[in-house]
């Protein structure tokens, strides 16, 4: 699997394919989340046309540079979070890392730090080697398959868990914490995080190919599982979108 992974890699149209579907399906993803809370009475046309944009443009995109800046550019949804969270101080003003500058931001960081953590683990249990990715580079000294693979499921359940948190004010300012020069979750605010994110990888959704319903982790499983098939040549990958 290893080899079939590296072939892909190194066939410019090969590693476009696949690089493509896991930007397309984060966008689709990223489109659910909002169609989900428009229905709600957010208003949030304005971003869901500006999104929906995104993915016309995907299609004309021949170069993987050009796929990560398209998926940067979808980080435009993150100021949709001022209309979907209630509270105004998560409010979002730019995305910042290393350390995280905001509360909201410490939220968003931790959330995908145990995504990628989750998505290695279900790796380990399949024959992907998860140092070879295709819209990450490979660089072979660290892992980039599960960044691949988490794109697609961060705004199902990352951005769902974060949303839940603030809006049902199971968080408070007394969870956070200034510590160099960033902010970040105390003790007590990370344990309710994880708690919470734990609790959505076990939630079950309607899955069709199984005539029944998955966990959002076995959902992961077989997301890489389709990777598999899609390397050895029998079933072109698609990408999982969320259905809720």
């Amino acid at each position: 699997m290893t080899l079939r992974q590296a072939e892909h890699y190194l066939n410019q149209k090969a590693r476009m394919n696949l690089a493509s579907k896991f930007v397309s399906g984060a966008i689709e993803n990223i489109l659910r989340n909002l169609k989900y809370y428009k229905t709600r009475g957010v208003k949030l046309e304005t971003h869901i046309n500006r999104i929906q944009e995104l993915l016309l443009n995907l299609r004309e995109t021949e170069e993987v540079d050009s796929l990560m800046a398209l998926e940067g550019q979808a980080r435009e949804y993150y100021t949709a979070f001022n209309q979907i969270i209630k509270n105004p101080e998560y409010r979002y003003a730019k995305r910042t890392r290393r350390p995280p500058q905001s509360r909201l931001d410490s939220l968003i960081s931790l959330g995908n730090s145990l995504l990628y953590t989750t998505v290695l683990s279900e790796i380990y249990k399949t024959h992907l080697d998860p140092r070879i990715g295709f819209l990450h580079s490979t660089n072979f000294r660290g892992f980039t398959l599960n960044l691949d693979v988490a794109e697609v499921f961060k705004p199902a359940i990352v951005d769902r868990v974060i949303f839940t948190l603030i809006n049902r004010s199971m968080l408070n300012t007394s969870d956070f914490m200034k510590e160099l020069d960033g902010v970040f979750l105390n003790e007590k605010g990370k344990k309710t995080f994880v708690e919470e994110y734990e609790k959505k990888l076990q939630t079950t959704k309607v899955h069709e190919a199984l005539e029944g319903k998955a966990s959002y982790r076995r959902l992961i499983r077989m997301e890489l599982y389709k990777i598999e098939k899609h390397l050895i040549g029998e079933k072109t990958y698609t990408p999982y979108t969320a259905d809720w």
